[in-house]
């Protein structure tokens, strides 16, 4: 009896297993695996915080009417005669080809004298007024049209393809629904056209490692270095406001000091450190993860941009902006990879949806070619509505996290009097962050061990050789090379 009922639980599993590979091969041949990550993201309605691709650059090489004649007779055993005007029609006797120079008896009136020829020699269509001054022309992937430059804002320039045929257009003009098609100004609530950003400021020339000049030294009149380093870590790593930290001080050690003193204290001692900390070889891991904070600054809201590496927990690209444009992005993303010839074999940058993480990447292509040639994994919304969300969304728990830590340092503060200040205090932070305090996931060791910080006994004095180290940056840069993101 037992026998029997096995054999018939075998051949059950067995009916089992057929049905899944059954299922498992329909799968495949019939339901597409791949499907698209936030398929509401591709609704009209965030088309614009979507970054097209680059246009096709054309470079504009000046021709000889004449020549082309000549090969016209060579080659056709004929030559090419004006244009017969019927009808009484004639154009300006001016016009000539802005591509070849061919004068007017070659020109066609090309939409019935409204403005528009064609040049019979070379075939190029223009209008009456058009000179060609440019070395190239941006035009639409998709259509090939050129486009148009629209608008002129402060870092870019926006083109837009004006083309009503374009398949870009029309493809996202479907997906539109007829009833606000309907409505006033229904095509204008979306982002319909090809636009292309072309950025009027070269960021990757701006200078990462510069010092301001305004910079107080180290000789102290009243004071000492011991002081300086007691104030950064009453500061900084206990997270006290400067007054606070200039009462501590007093009824601890019996120090008087005033917290401006104070805070030109840090602020000497972040313009040594920070070149320290941002040129520190990190050996940076594949996985990038980055986010943005806000702050206020003058009671205004600014922004802060972190970027992580994902395998150490260190931040290696920071940035203090007064906009939450491109720019910023750009420079945070240029400190992150200045250590990189070139991007390791399964590189992934990690962000949410906001469209200046791909635009940037979009720059780094198109400056570097294929060497920082990399996409944005965007992981969208709070819940893991799609595959993505659910493999990424711990990387950008990560980065989530580190904005709360700093905004724990950053509270007592109550903002900040100006951006010099903002990132004075960001980088002592980082400094902090990085190389002195303790990580749960390490089992409370720093990030980024430095042998010579392990002679110090406390706190005070792993500041002091911080400052050393960074001196010691300083010297190196000026005789040094930059990286090539640098």
């Amino acid at each position: 009896m037992l026998m029997d009922i096995i054999l018939y639980l075998l051949n059950y599993i067995q009916y089992q297993h057929k049905q899944i590979c059954w299922l498992l091969n329909f799968i495949c041949r019939y339901i597409p695996l791949k499907q698209w990550a936030f398929d509401d993201s591709h609704s009209p309605k965030y088309q614009k915080f979507k970054i097209d691709q680059l246009p096709v650059i054309k470079t504009f090489i000046k021709q000889d009417w004449q020549f082309l004649l000549e090969y016209y007779q060579w080659k056709y055993g004929k030559p090419v005669k004006p244009v017969q005007r019927r009808n009484g029609k004639s154009i300006p006797e001016d016009t000539i080809c802005p591509l070849c120079g061919a004068p007017h008896h070659y020109i066609y009136d090309n939409n019935g004298g409204n403005g528009q020829y064609q040049c019979k020699v070379c075939g190029q269509t223009f209008c009456s007024s058009e000179v060609v001054t440019t070395p190239c022309r941006l035009t639409c992937p998709h259509c090939g049209n050129t486009l148009v430059a629209k608008k002129d804002r402060k870092f870019f320039r926006v083109h837009k393809c004006v083309n009503p045929k374009c398949s870009y257009y029309l493809h996202n003009l479907n997906k539109v629904a007829q009833k606000d098609l309907e409505e006033d100004y229904g095509k204008n609530k979306y982002k319909l056209h090809y636009i292309y950003r072309e950025f009027t400021v070269d960021f990757f020339a701006m200078d990462l490692n510069s010092l301001p000049k305004n910079a107080s030294s180290l000789k102290f009149s009243k004071h000492n270095a011991h002081v300086m380093s007691l104030c950064l870590t009453l500061h900084i790593n206990l997270g006290l406001s400067l007054r606070k930290t200039s009462q501590a001080l007093k009824d601890l050690y019996n120090i008087s000091i005033s917290h401006q003193q104070i805070a030109n204290y840090c602020k000497t001692a972040a313009i040594c450190i920070k070149p320290f900390v941002d040129n520190y070889d990190y050996k940076p891991g594949k996985v990038f993860t980055a986010d943005e904070t806000y702050i206020k600054v003058k009671g205004i809201k600014a922004y802060i941009w972190f970027i992580m590496d994902a395998a150490s927990r260190s931040i290696i690209g920071y940035q203090v902006s007064d906009n939450r444009s491109v720019g910023p992005c750009i420079l945070a993303m240029r400190m992150a990879f200045k250590h990189f010839k070139e991007l390791p074999k399964n590189f992934k940058f990690v962000a949410d949806g906001y469209s200046a993480y791909p635009l940037a990447a979009m720059e780094f292509a198109k400056k570097f070619k294929d060497t920082f040639c990399f996409d944005i994994t965007q992981v969208i919304g709070l819940t893991n509505d799609d595959a993505v969300s659910k493999e990424y969304r711990p990387y950008k728990q990560m980065i989530e996290r580190l904005n709360r830590t700093y905004k724990q340092s950053y509270r007592p503060t109550n903002g900040f009097d100006n951006y010099d200040g903002a990132n004075y205090d960001l980088a002592l932070w980082v400094a902090y962050y990085n190389f002195l305090r303790p990580h749960k996931h390490v089992k409370y060791r720093v990030l980024n061990k430095v042998d010579m910080l392990d002679n110090a006994d406390n706190m005070p004095g792993k500041w002091q050789l911080l400052i050393f180290l960074g001196q010691q940056t300083i010297l190196n840069l000026q005789n040094g090379e930059a990286s090539i993101c640098s």
